[in-house]
């Protein structure tokens, strides 16, 4: 790929060098003294008001491209350059954008790294990627180093070194690390906040999620696409998929914002799942009969937080089930569950009688719901992935501070990196890092989003 700067052979391998390079000696120094050391936390400011939001969108596959369908509904928004790896996409996705009425964006496909060309030449307001998870953190870090707010889908990174590096760029450069995690706009999920907000339920004690979903034909490759996803479940063995599940629990408790989590221990089932299917599904010569998985089937995690609050998260999708992610918030008063959605409320639901969530759908149901969900089922995920990008639209446009910023994106996505450490290490407990530096002990609890 040639790039503007005299630098024109720059390899993937070099670029991610680089970046360890660069953010070696302050995340040593950070090591060391985050757990005390509030002086430290220089939360991102919040930007002016924009008119138009010039958006430059790296990864037009599938998410990609749902992201980018989404933003050419919203006002005030200019799709200004595409980027990915297969050319035949970003033409897709030009035509796209031109077929709404907006001009023709600027093509990137020269690849892997010719988003950081995207990054330095267009002139943006942010970067937003959809690419594979490992990319995830290396797009943010070009997008803010050139004066980019960076949009990102989950997780907002891999590794823990990376949520460190992304959290200090954010802070230093001043712009958004953002990490969309449409879970959080879910109608049941944004009814239990509101509820949760408004004491239904009590004091919140303890909460249930996970990511429990039949993927088997994903990680064989015996569906087509996402043909990355098959090595991390190769070669790591903990929760690897957390933000759809912690997402939400974490709002409830106002992780971040009130409390902070402490620190968790982690373990797996054995790796049986895919090894059978590939039996059952592939012909004798199939080299992917003989394919070793590192995951186990089913990773349980429990984490602690500061307030002793207790959160268990499960992880599997290399099993035969039913899709569900739990979605369990306990209270001192009530408790709201997922996959059927139910609810109980001492002193309001029959005695020992769970409740249907209609009802409290009618007395909850946030306004962004009831004024804009009745429009959505044309869009991803029941219309959520709509209203996470409306949401981040607006609080541009209004100059508000969104809704999810790097510390969530960063506490929520390094659970997946330490659930493999405490695994390897007979489930041994392993500190969560506090990302806030002591912040958040202060820090205003999350509003129910507005419409």
């Amino acid at each position: 790929m040639a790039l503007k700067n005299e630098n024109k052979s720059l390899e993937r391998r070099d670029f991610l060098k680089i970046g360890a390079a660069a953010g070696a000696a302050a995340l040593i120094q950070n090591r060391a003294s985050a757990s005390q050391n509030t002086s430290a936390f220089a939360e991102a400011p919040t930007a002016p008001p924009i008119d138009r939001v010039r958006i430059g969108f790296v990864g037009v596959g599938g998410m990609g491209s749902s992201h980018l369908r989404n933003l050419l509904h919203l006002e005030g928004v200019d799709i200004v350059a595409v980027c990915d790896i297969v050319e035949e996409k970003v033409v897709k996705a030009q035509d796209l954008v031109e077929a709404s009425g907006q001009p023709r964006p600027t093509g990137y496909f020269k690849g892997e790294l010719d988003f950081m060309r995207l990054c330095t030449e267009e002139d943006l307001t942010l970067v937003y990627t959809a690419t594979p998870w490992e990319w995830h953190a290396q797009v943010c870090l070009a997008a803010l180093a050139s004066g980019k707010h960076a949009v990102t889908e989950v997780p907002l990174a891999v590794t823990l070194e990376d949520c460190w590096r992304l959290v200090e760029s954010s802070e230093k450069h001043g712009k958004y690390c953002i990490m969309m995690e449409n879970c959080c706009y879910g109608r049941t999920e944004m009814t239990v906040l509101n509820m949760v907000r408004q004491g239904v339920l009590g004091e919140i004690i303890h909460g249930e999620c996970g990511y429990l979903h039949d993927i088997r034909d994903i990680f064989l490759q015996i569906a087509p696409g996402r043909e990355w996803f098959q090595k991390h479940v190769l070669t790591r063995n903990g929760s690897l998929y957390t933000t759809h599940g912690i997402g939400p629990v974490a709002q409830c408790m106002n992780i971040n914002r009130g409390d902070q989590f402490s620190y968790l221990v982690s373990m797996s089932s054995p790796a049986l799942g895919l090894e059978a299917y590939a039996r059952e599904k592939l012909p004798e010569e199939d080299p992917r009969r003989h394919l070793k998985f590192a995951c186990g089937d089913v990773n349980t995690t429990l984490i602690q937080t500061r307030a002793g609050r207790s959160i268990s998260v499960v992880f599997n999708t290399c099993n035969p089930r039913p899709y569900t992610r739990i979605n369990l918030i306990q209270g001192l008063k009530g408790i709201v569950e997922g996959y059927p959605d139910r609810v109980y409320v001492e002193g309001s639901s029959p005695e020992h009688t769970w409740e249907d969530m209609e009802d409290y759908w009618e007395r909850y149901e946030p306004v962004l719901w009831r004024e804009l969900g009745k429009d959505l089922s044309g869009f991803g995920h029941g219309g959520m992935d709509y209203l996470e990008d409306y949401r981040l639209i607006k609080c541009l446009r209004e100059g508000k501070r969104p809704d999810l910023d790097v510390y969530d994106g960063a506490s929520w996505s390094c659970i997946a990196d330490l659930s493999e450490k405490s695994v390897a290490q007979k489930s041994a407990p392993i500190e969560i890092p506090d990302f806030t530096r002591g912040a958040w002990k202060s820090r205003p609890a999350l509003p129910v989003p507005e419409a």
